[in-house]
């Protein structure tokens, strides 16, 4: 796990001392110094003060504490050639069979902030013994690597093999939760740190705050806020972070400022909470208002805090003010804020615009473009009705082996994650859920429902389309939950990508004919169907 901060000034100090010591350097002063360095605000000059080291004649040799203190550093600082060349450098040691479970799981550490799986997992099944320390670190490979389901694998397997988890083990395991929409495992990991006495300290009530917010409970996420006796900005910001994401603007904004009056400082994550809060209500005055006063906070606006802006200004069909807002801005611009403002320029009917900056921005002409840019560049050829450029760019992605990422939605019954992809075959109940969405879709014609055959930015007939339309996967995770679900019990989804209109379309009219309430939280926020609404006014 990544260790605590120390200041850099001590780091220093003990550097000072090891200078004094040269030639002759004393393997404790200097595995010490490495520590520090390792933990401050520069692990950097760890590394670097280890090449140093090594390069000299009389230099300490390495052992089990240096390599610990190097892994850590190596991770913090994201270094990945250099972690990789200790962990070779480990190996042709003498120490690798009888190294300490602390340095491997600092390596374990080290592959896992590079969001690297396989090896991470690799060297934790070579270990001869598992402390908490290597479970832990192992389960945080895999949610930093977006596995969050292989995470509860291993806490399961940790507690059946009669490892008790400590407070760091349960902010792990809760972080996989709340990325898989886990609730039944949630309430369990809060259950066993209850029991472990562990529940109120600050990382984890956090952790299990975060937890309940992001399954849907966001009731349970205050009521935890509310009965912490002490709130760091962590436990703020991610209250704030809740509220935003589930449309309940107006009380993040409050909130926000509640934390300011106390003398709580918020930092860079709390601003973008804020931020995205105004996003998903198009509140641009207030937006602005937060943006601009952030230097009465001490802050300076960082790329994140532009992103939001100009998602902000574009979604709310300001289109001149955002991309003006990219052009004038400090920073150099990253291809996500190009891609929101071509986004939105389709989506507000400005094809002309989103073409033009096709044209205009480097990140649309380079050869590495990555799968979000290629995928905005088709569908706006398909929205244009311009076939064939939509058809080359797709073969230019086959031809440069370029990935499209697949939709695919999650829902919890009795306490199993089932997943499903868009026109998915592969799950043991297809056959029952492709017939109740046929029944689904049945009632929706009789109330006059249309499917909305735009959002399918392919070159075919319209019954196609549709055809299309009824297989994506929030849709087949619906017709899952409508038949396994008890009556009246709310279904919960979780998507990866943003949902499509007609989705969003066909969730409003299923919640009033079949009197559900269901619950979808998508890449941008939650939306809470009932009665033929939706909580997001249909604008997110």
């Amino acid at each position: 796990m990544e260790p605590a901060t120390v200041t850099i000034s001590h780091a220093e100090q003990l550097h000072r001392r090891l200078i004094k010591t040269a030639p002759h350097s004393d393997s404790y002063l200097a595995n010490t110094t490495l520590r520090a360095y390792s933990k401050s605000s520069h692990p950097d000059r760890a590394l670097r003060l280890f090449l140093h080291l090594h390069s000299h004649p009389f230099a300490p040799i390495p052992d089990r504490f240096t390599f610990s203190s190097l892994f850590s550093a190596a991770g913090r600082h994201r270094s990945y050639t250099a972690g990789c060349q200790l962990h070779a450098l480990l190996i042709k040691s003498s120490l690798l069979p009888s190294s300490s479970p602390h340095s491997l799981n600092s390596l374990i550490f080290f592959y896992s902030s590079c969001r690297l799986l396989f090896p991470a997992l690799q060297v934790f099944d070579g270990l001869l013994h598992r402390d908490v320390v290597s479970w832990t670190s192992a389960i945080a490979a895999s949610v930093d690597a977006d596995s969050p389901g292989e995470a509860l694998r291993l806490f399961d397997s940790m507690m059946a093999e009669g490892i008790p988890p400590n407070d760091a083990t349960a902010v792990v395991a809760l972080r996989a939760c709340a990325d898989l929409g886990a609730l039944a495992a949630g309430r369990r990991i809060h259950r066993i740190a209850r029991h472990r006495g562990f529940s109120s300290n600050p990382n984890v009530a956090t952790a299990l705050l975060d937890m309940y917010a992001k399954c849907g409970m966001i009731e349970l996420a205050e009521e935890m806020f509310d009965r912490m006796p002490e709130r760091d900005v962590f436990a703020w910001t991610a209250m704030i972070f809740g509220l935003a994401n589930h449309g309940m603007t107006r009380k993040a904004l409050d909130l926000f400022q509640r934390m300011v009056e106390i003398g709580v400082t918020p930092d860079d994550r709390t601003i973008t909470a804020v931020l995205c809060g105004c996003r998903s209500r198009g509140w641009v005055t207030e937006g602005y208002r937060v943006y601009n006063n952030m230097h009465k906070l001490g802050m300076s606006p960082r790329i994140q805090h532009y992103g939001c802006m100009v998602d902000l200004l574009a979604r709310a069909g300001r289109l001149d003010e955002a991309e003006g807002f990219i052009r004038r801005m400090p920073v150099e611009s990253d291809s996500v804020l190009w891609r929101t403002l071509i986004w939105a320029s389709k989506l507000h009917g400005d094809t002309d615009r989103a073409e033009r900056l096709m044209l205009e921005t480097p990140f649309f002409k380079m050869d590495s473009m990555d799968s979000g840019s290629f995928v905005l560049k088709g569908n706006v050829f398909g929205s244009a009705g311009k076939w064939s450029e939509k058809a080359a760019t797709r073969e230019t992605m086959v031809r440069r082996r370029v990935g499209k990422l697949p939709g695919c939605s999650r829902i919890e019954v009795n306490g199993v994650i089932h997943e499903f992809e868009a026109g998915d075959s592969g799950h043991p109940y297809a056959e029952m859920i492709y017939e109740k969405w046929g029944e689904i879709a049945e009632k929706m014609r009789i109330e006059g429902y249309s499917p909305i055959v735009s959002e399918v930015m392919l070159d075919m007939e319209d019954e196609e389309k549709a055809s299309q339309l009824n297989h994506h996967s929030e849709k087949l995770a619906l017709a899952f939950g409508l038949i396994t679900a008890s009556p009246g019990e709310k279904i919960m989804i979780v998507k990866n990508l943003r949902s499509c209109r007609d989705c969003h379309s066909a969730m409003k009219l299923v919640s009033r004919i079949y009197d559900r309430e269901i619950a979808v939280r998508d890449r941008i926020r939650f939306h809470h169907f009932s009665n033929g609404f939706c909580s997001c006014g249909d604008y997110w």
